[in-house]
């Protein structure tokens, strides 16, 4: 799997007591997360789609399929290809120790058994220690993970613990419900079925009130 360049947000500088003569020095600017890949040549996978669509007896020479080969590597590149984002934390000043939720985040992501799409939806939490994440960043976060060929079990926990890492939370819960083409239109045909996973880390797994708080906001409890 390509590595992730992700380098850690800077610390906030310790509160200055009001009778030292010192000021906090600022924050740096916020770190850019990137998902690090091979190039990309569109050229290749595209005369590759046209071999692939001809291997299973689809003729592209019509004009309704001429320009197919193209939108395909076109469309696998754009959902392999995650958008880099800035990782933007601030100091949990007011020392805020309830859970902050994000719920029904869309996910997108390809089976990497089939090459076959499963969309969903993701709730990510987390119970903050020193610093706070930018919301949308819960989103970003989500996005940076399923943009790759995956399987759900190890997205979700890869979010969790990117999350864990990155943050330094007191606790991490996130749970991802979607369905997936490979059960759906192929195989089983089970139309309507949706797979639930979930990752549980520090208090949000050790302390069963925050276990299901958590659990039940998402609706994963019921």
């Amino acid at each position: 799997m390509a590595a992730d360049m992700t380098e850690l947000a800077p610390r906030a500088t310790a509160r200055i007591h009001p009778h030292d003569q010192e000021e906090p020095a600022p924050a740096g600017p916020a770190p850019r997360v990137v998902h690090e890949s091979g190039d990309i040549d569109l050229a290749a996978a595209e005369a590759a789609a046209g071999q692939f669509l001809t291997a299973l007896g689809i003729s592209t020479s019509s004009e309704s399929l001429r320009g197919t080969p193209g939108r395909m590597a076109r469309a696998y590149a754009e959902l392999f290809s995650p958008r880099p984002f800035d990782l933007t934390t601030f100091p949990n000043d007011e020392g805020y120790d309830e859970l902050v939720l994000a719920r029904r985040i869309p996910v997108r992501s390809v089976s990497e058994h089939h090459l076959l799409p499963f969309v969903g939806t993701a709730h990510v939490g987390y119970l903050p220690g020193g610093r706070i994440l930018g919301l949308s960043k819960l989103a970003r976060v989500v996005e940076h993970f399923a943009c790759r060929p995956q399987v759900q079990e190890r997205l979700t926990k890869q979010v969790a613990d990117w999350l864990q890492t990155h943050l330094e939370p007191k606790g991490v819960g996130v749970v991802i419900e979607a369905e997936h083409s490979c059960m759906t239109l192929r195989g089983v045909q089970a139309t309507g079925s949706s797979t639930m996973t979930s990752t549980l880390l520090g208090l949000l797994r050790s302390d069963a009130r925050s276990r299901a708080e958590f659990l039940a906001l998402t609706g994963a409890a019921s």
